[in-house]
């Protein structure tokens, strides 16, 4: 087997020795505990149907799987030829793998008809290569689900959106049916269960109830291990004080570590779809931490776990008693008239919404703004634009006027599909099928800590942003004032990540154009988090940059300059030279008028979706 030590007189393809057996009579008894386990996580599942609950999820999306499929699989049957084709292909490529695997059984020279990309996980173990039963299953996997890409990428007459939607559901399917995920068809499974007699079956079991119960009925898969994580006491825990509360948000201001700090204070939106300590999850990566320590006078927005109550609440109210409100408390602490500001993906694009608003009205109180990963241009808006079309829109309409907010659990899961072998199929394997507890990972921590989106302000960034593209043509209307985005004149910085599969760099390239003023664009490496959160302590990846950002995407990044670390010092001396001027830091954290209410992370960020 793999990982021992080779018998030079045997074939290169041949297994080192056979699968050891179990104990029979532990296995045995392992097998009644698992179905027992079993019982408990399909009770699980069974018991919010019986209350006559429905919470969405995988089969709201199923009629849409199989339409889009059918409208691919129309087109291709309408042209006999290609039909013929597709079809052949398929059969050729089994033929030649049959007989390619009848001549490694035979001991001859012999070549594979399909290999797995070199950096795919799930098929590292050795047996997937040298025994020739699993060597044909994993080749008849692969084969198959390229030809069902090849088919969707070749369907003539098919429109752009169906092919996407057609391409992300192969993605989808071809991911959950991969011989990896089960028992009887993943050589490491089945002797892993076989050198446990069963009991690594049983722990998973055990753990896939706790989880179903822990998703009142649907399934929240166990991404690491969270207990031990706590908000506040070791994550989130960059010391400041809550001084100013509303219905939507709780302000921090952050404590100051320097003798001088910039004048002009710092304020950081982030996104409501995520909770804000991305941006604190430890002192090593703390983007919040690290400000204080270059001498800002720091304040983030907190947003409230919406409910039932906010479900009236849009993009007007995120922005005036959010951002705006935001803007003014900051103001009076500090007593400086204006500040800068940080938005974060969703938060970066309200950000964009609340300048253009601010510039009709001749607010100056924002004087530059950094935008993380964000989109003000959604024309080409990433595989997130699977889920927006009218037909989907409604339905998640539908869902969310039944209680006022659209579950945390939907969106997270929509992410999680973005990256499904990674974030779902290798969690199911590795806890519910090895029985292996996660390893605690406080960016997984934080991924699985899911916010609620409140009915209105969700209906209306799908439908005005996505669907729409409303923001980037000049057409949005936010309280009663269109929105050009060309009068914001103000500095603007730019972040983009490389493999941002979200906002994508280049998406968010294009969306400089719709800015008034000058804007410094850069792209940092790997992808929507690890581009933003990458500290010079422990920089993982680099960035580019590449002067303004006009014409074409690709040669702005052929002729970019490459910088390997962290991008957080370029932002600063940014920052700095946009207000230099200092002044000594503030002895106590908010005013007469806002006193402190509690120490940081503050109360919103404790509450759980």
């Amino acid at each position: 087997m793999s990982g021992q030590a080779r018998d030079p007189a045997k074939a290169p393809d041949q297994a080192d020795e056979p699968i050891a057996l179990p104990d029979f009579e532990a296995l045995s008894r392992n097998v009644a505990r698992f179905v027992e386990e079993a019982g408990k996580a399909t009770a699980a599942m069974i018991k919010p149907l019986e209350r006559g609950e429905h919470r969405g999820g995988l089969a709201d999306e199923a009629g849409d799987i199989v339409k889009t499929f059918g409208q691919v699989a129309e087109k291709v049957m309408s042209d006999p030829q290609k039909a013929i084709e597709v079809q052949a292909s398929l059969a050729t490529n089994f033929m030649t793998l049959w007989s390619e695997t009848l001549k490694k059984m035979q001991g001859e020279v012999h070549q594979p008809v399909a290999q797995p990309d070199p950096r795919d996980a799930r098929f590292a173990d050795e047996e997937w290569r040298a025994n020739p039963m699993f060597d044909f299953i994993k080749q008849a996997y692969l084969i198959t689900s390229r030809w069902a890409e090849t088919v969707v990428d070749r369907a003539d007459g098919v429109d752009d959106h169906t092919r996407d939607k057609a391409r992300f559901y192969v993605k989808q399917l071809a991911s959950a049916l991969s011989p990896s995920n089960f028992l009887a068809t993943n050589p490491e499974l089945i002797r892993e269960t076989f050198r446990q007699n069963g009991d690594n079956l049983v722990r998973g079991m055990k753990m896939l109830a706790e989880d179903v119960n822990a998703g009142n009925g649907e399934l929240k898969i166990r991404m690491t291990d969270t207990e031990r994580f706590e908000v506040g006491v070791n994550m989130a825990i960059t010391p400041g004080q809550v001084v100013f509360r509303n219905e939507l948000i709780e302000l921090i201001q952050y404590a100051p570590t320097t003798e001088t700090v910039l004048a002009r204070p710092l304020l950081i939106v982030p996104p409501w779809i995520n909770k804000y300590y991305i941006l604190d999850l430890n002192p090593e990566k703390s983007f919040i931490r690290w400000c204080v320590a270059q001498g800002l006078t720091v304040f983030c927005v907190s947003w409230v776990n919406p409910d039932e109550r906010h479900r009236n609440m849009g993009f007007e109210e995120y922005m005036k008693d959010g951002i705006l409100a935001a803007v003014e408390a900051t103001c009076e602490i500090t007593g400086q008239p204006d500040v800068t500001a940080i938005g974060y993906c969703v938060g970066g694009t309200m950000m964009a919404v609340t300048l253009a608003y601010m510039a009709t009205k001749g607010d100056k109180r924002i004087s530059s703004a950094t935008l993380f990963t964000t989109q003000v241009d959604f024309k080409d808006p990433g595989e997130l634009k699977v889920f927006v079309d009218e037909e989907q829109i409604r339905s998640i309409e539908e869902q969310m006027s039944l209680r006022g907010y659209l579950d945390g659990a939907r969106m997270a899961n929509a992410f999680n599909m973005l990256r499904p072998n990674d974030l779902i199929w290798a969690n199911v394997v590795n806890v519910y099928l090895k029985g292996q507890s996660p390893y605690p990972f406080d960016l997984l921590y934080w991924n699985s800590d899911s916010t609620r989106m409140p009915e209105k302000n969700h209906s209306f960034y799908l439908r005005s942003c996505y669907l729409k593209n409303k923001l980037s043509r000049g057409k949005m209307r936010v309280a009663g004032v269109k929105l050009d985005m060309g009068k914001v004149t103000m500095p603007i910085f730019n972040l983009a990540a490389k493999e941002d599969h979200i906002a994508p760099a280049k998406s968010v390239f294009n969306g400089c154009a719709h800015f008034g003023g000058p804007v410094d664009y850069v792209m940092a490496g790997s992808g929507h988090i690890a581009g933003v959160v990458n500290p010079p302590s422990k920089p993982k990846y680099q960035y580019w940059t590449g002067g303004k950002p006009v014409g074409r995407f690709e040669d702005w990044v052929a002729s970019a300059h490459e910088t390997p670390g962290s991008w957080w010092p370029y932002w600063f001396e940014w920052i700095r030279a946009q207000a230099p001027a200092t002044v000594k830091a503030r002895d106590k954290l908010g005013s007469r008028k806002h006193k402190p209410i509690c120490a940081a992370p503050g109360t919103f960020v404790k509450i759980k979706a």
